[in-house]
């Protein structure tokens, strides 16, 4: 996950300051070395990364500390606040135009997935109750519009595409389009180029002109570092966009491009894009990812992820069960909703205190097919009852899933394991940390 380089250079800095009574500029100085080197690694703009430090240390130096914080913990608080700062402040939402639709004008260069993106800003916006569609005026990329249609079935959304018709006049058809069967909103795909040309900037300025997007949203990888922010610059002046949308956040990037983006353009961060499924899309809050930055969890998007993914009243009948009277079929289920919730390692990272100790903990969310297997080979009597589970049922088990009946076994242990996290759950961080890496995904 992006950030976690960042994050662990950054922990090691304040780790130095815990103890301390009071922060003098020689604390300050040491820690602030520390953390101006871990930002410029990160790939964040110099000049941002020097007025970063030049805030934090005026509001640090000669603070006294709180009753209730060392001076490891001021400087945290400090540092979280000029990075949510830093980032934008709060979640900046789209706007929406009085008329139908609402024109949502996507750019970027090429290869920074803005078609995919389309797709997953599509179905955002579609599980809001909103009636989107997609139109395709990338007329240059070889099967741009046919990966087009293909995001689009995924996310159960109409296309308009005219083949390689101008994409002046395809746009203003596509307007016509959405107005006709009553898409309230038009995400329009254009072309990107591997760099910033004369020829692209003129034809996004044609189609601006014809259409009057309510919204021109740029789509930058956060992996191509501090190119990102240069390319965001260039949209900027040249075609003056209204937000930008953050790619491969999921990638093992450094990030320096969701930190210096909107310091340098003055332009919201509105999403960010978090792994390859179309799901994978989150509204950018900044205060939220200053605290992912700083080891301290999100627990506020994790409670979002858990309420889009889980089934309440299979939840409230868990909850509401004993330890000793779940089935296999309810750890199924589990699992099953918790893949909903993605990338089990960037679930873990949000967790605070608990995803910092299970970072270094492998995660392997095609682990999880194997349980699936065991389990969906047992008959609905085992489930129910998994006591019952003698080593002529596991051999006929194991012989159905395709696995050896160690796996059976191990599967079973994972089950009693959980039955018994369940009775001391959340009683400390570092034994749920201990019961978690015994789970199936790791």
């Amino acid at each position: 996950m992006a950030f976690d380089s960042l994050s662990d250079k950054l922990q090691r800095a304040f780790k130095k300051l815990t103890g301390k009574g009071k922060l003098n500029e020689a604390n300050i100085k040491e820690a602030m070395r520390e953390v101006r080197m871990a930002l410029l690694e990160a790939d964040v703009n110099y000049l941002v990364v020097k007025d970063f430090i030049k805030k934090v240390t005026d509001r640090a130096v000669g603070t006294e500390i709180l009753s209730s914080l060392n001076a490891g913990q001021q400087v945290i608080k400090i540092v979280n606040e000029e990075l949510t700062a830093l980032m934008g402040g709060a979640n900046a939402k789209l706007t929406w135009s009085s008329s139908v639709p609402t024109i949502y004008l996507l750019c970027g260069l090429q290869g920074a997935g803005k078609t995919t993106m389309a797709g997953k800003l599509a179905a955002y916006l579609k599980k809001t109750g909103k009636k989107p569609m997609l139109a395709a005026c990338d007329i240059y990329r070889p099967a741009a519009i046919k990966q087009l249609q293909v995001v689009g079935e995924k996310a159960g959304v109409p296309v308009f595409e005219k083949g390689t018709q101008n994409p002046v006049t395809t746009s203003q058809e596509a307007v016509e389009q959405a107005r006709f069967y009553g898409n309230d909103v038009l995400i329009i795909d254009t072309a990107g180029r591997l760099h910033i040309d004369d020829e692209l900037m003129d034809e996004l300025a044609r189609i601006k002109t014809a259409v009057r997007p309510q919204e021109i949203l740029l789509t930058v990888d956060a992996m191509t570092g501090q190119d990102a922010v240069n390319v965001a610059k260039s949209f900027n002046e040249k075609l003056g966009i209204d937000g930008i949308i953050i790619t491969k956040l999921d990638s093992d990037t450094r990030g320096g491009a969701a930190l210096s983006a909107r310091s340098i353009t003055g332009k919201p961060i509105k999403f960010a894009g978090t792994g390859e499924k179309l799901t994978d899309l989150e509204p950018f809050h900044p205060d939220r990812m200053a605290s992912r930055i700083l080891g301290m969890g999100d627990m506020l998007t994790l409670i979002e992820k858990a309420t889009e993914s889980f089934d309440l009243k299979e939840a409230e009948k868990a909850a509401k069960s004993r330890p000793q009277d779940l089935s296999l079929d309810d750890f199924l289920e589990q699992m099953q909703q918790l893949k909903k919730m993605g990338p089990l390692q960037n679930v873990l990272g949000m967790l605070p205190g608990v995803g910092s100790k299970l970072k270094n903990v492998e995660v392997d969310d095609q682990a999880l097919k194997k349980p699936e297997a065991i389990i969906r080979s047992m008959t609905v009597r085992e489930r129910k009852n998994p006591d019952i589970l003698n080593a002529s049922r596991r051999k006929r088990i194991a012989a159905g899933a395709g696995v050896t009946v160690a796996d059976v076994n191990q599967l079973m242990r994972q089950f009693d394991q959980m039955r018994k996290m369940l009775k001391q759950m959340m009683g400390n961080k570092r034994g749920l940390a201990r019961g978690m890496r015994g789970m199936p995904f790791m």
